[in-house]
């Protein structure tokens, strides 16, 4: 069943990727422009946008920082109503009970959802004046259910989830298409810091496949690789007696 208009044919279309400099974001957007999409590409490192803007015909940068409201508003009127607007801004970095550090805890929730938010504020009025588009948040599996070594990155994905579930309630009704993205394990430089062996580990080309694959299903959920993400789906059924004990064992 398809929950959100199926976006198909890319031609004529903008997409507008926030988090677009690295790993899934840049392989997404360059998806989307091989697809026939106008692609605009924000992030903080302006040298790598300025770099995917010259490989790839057409396309724009708007480099901005998720925690800068003011930038991000003037790139929302800038850029106008998206067909399709992407947050994909992330950041990781492994940590348990036994390392916490606060600023760092933070700065995962600013990154990872806060920077949301601010996207919301900006894009927002502009999705509900005309009563179209489409807006997709990317997540985890790591939001499934706790994890080890992601006490600070799995509560923001979490947060994520349940956002992008209240806004599809809230927006559907009014034409607007919304989805959230659980990826697995993906090869990208936040994974590459993980010193442990990342099951069912795709490319961020193929993380792009799946996620155009999902949009033009209409999917709200939208969860790759399946053979790996369908197994953690499964974990959260499971009573806490025995999901605890279960990955304490796996992690030992």
């Amino acid at each position: 069943m398809s929950l959100n208009p199926r976006l198909q044919d890319w031609h004529g279309r903008t997409a507008w990727l926030i988090g677009a400099s690295t790993g899934i974001g840049r392989a997404t957007a360059s998806a989307l422009h091989t697809a026939g999409a106008r692609v605009i590409v924000s992030a903080r490192q302006a040298p790598l946008l300025n770099e995917f803007v010259a490989l790839h015909a057409g396309s724009h940068a708007l480099p901005l920082d998720v925690m800068d409201l003011p930038a991000l508003q003037a790139a929302a009127a800038e850029v106008g109503t998206p067909d399709l607007c992407v947050y994909c801004a992330g950041y990781y970095r492994p940590m348990s009970a036994t390392g916490f550090d606060l600023a760092d805890a933070r700065r995962h929730l600013d990154i990872n959802y806060v920077g949301a938010l601010n996207l919301l504020d900006a894009l927002l009025p502009q999705l509900l004046m005309s009563g179209r588009g489409h807006l997709s948040l990317v997540s985890s599996v790591a939001g499934y259910r706790g994890l080890p070594k992601a006490l600070a990155y799995g509560p923001g994905k979490a947060a994520l989830t349940h956002l992008a579930e209240a806004l599809y309630l809230d927006l559907h009704p009014r034409g607007i298409g919304v989805s959230v993205i659980h990826p697995g394990f993906v090869t990208t430089p936040m994974t590459a810091q993980n010193d442990f062996r990342m099951p069912a580990e795709i490319s961020a080309a193929q993380a792009a496949r799946s996620m155009l694959a999902g949009w033009a299903a209409g999917e709200f959920e939208i969860h790759f690789p399946k053979r790996f993400t369908r197994f953690m789906k499964a974990l959260r059924l499971l009573p806490d007696s025995v999901y605890f004990n279960l990955v304490s064992r796996a992690n030992r």
